[in-house]
């Protein structure tokens, strides 16, 4: 999963646009964005957050100044134990070559020490859009741990996996039918990077426009 192997296999699989959304991390978003402007693929600077709550939020930024900002309020709010490399790999840093440049001990897969709605509001604060991960899965997910979306939240699109057969989820959770909802790879290995399967239609290929798409809610599903 190093920058080129991941932009080439997105440009591969037809591929406009992707997100690089580790897990309570940036360390890799820049790279991959200077990757993917060299080979046509709009990368979103983003991470996937894991609140106090245990729910993944991914954190999406128009720009990488906005994404860093947000990431030096999280990094006060991690916990200072070690990643145990062993048990869960080691967590590299690249540069856009693809060369090793450093290395973070700090454990990420634990919950970092701010709510949901403290997220959001952050993360709204700094021009950035909140999407609850994954809704539909069992663990790590808004509607599992919380039973619901609070309605005074500036949350306009969520995440199914891929899989979801959306009429039938829609048909379960009436309540959702007015968010925007994106279908993703949610890619932790190469070969799951999906395919052109789901798209937004917007005006151009540009991160402005597809902000305006997930801020509003239009009941567009693709």
């Amino acid at each position: 999963m190093t920058p080129n192997n991941i932009i080439n296999m997105s440009v591969i699989k037809g591929l406009n646009v992707i997100a690089i959304t580790d897990h309570n991390s940036i360390d890799n978003c820049r790279a991959c964005i200077r990757v993917g402007e060299k080979n046509g693929i709009l990368v979103i600077p983003a991470m996937e957050l894991q609140t106090k709550e245990e729910i993944h939020l991914l954190c999406l930024f128009k720009n990488l100044s906005m994404l860093e900002n947000f990431h030096e309020i999280i990094l006060g709010k991690l916990g200072t134990q070690e990643n145990l490399p062993d048990f869960f790999g080691r967590q590299l840093i690249f540069d856009e070559q693809d060369c090793i440049v450093g290395e973070n001990h700090r454990l990420l897969i634990t919950s970092a020490a701010i709510t949901l709605e403290e997220a959001v509001e952050k993360i709204s604060n700094l021009g950035g859009i909140a999407v609850p991960a994954h809704i539909n899965k069992g663990a790590y997910s808004i509607i599992t741990n919380l039973g619901f979306i609070p309605e005074h939240l500036p949350i306009n699109t969520i995440e199914l996996t891929k899989k979801t057969d959306i009429q039938s989820f829609q048909t379960k959770h009436p309540n959702l039918k007015n968010y925007n909802i994106i279908q993703d790879s949610d890619a932790h290995y190469l070969w799951e990077i999906s395919e052109r399967e789901h798209y937004l239609e917007v005006g151009e290929l540009a991160i402005d426009e597809i902000f305006s798409v997930l801020s509003q809610n239009n009941n567009t599903v693709r």
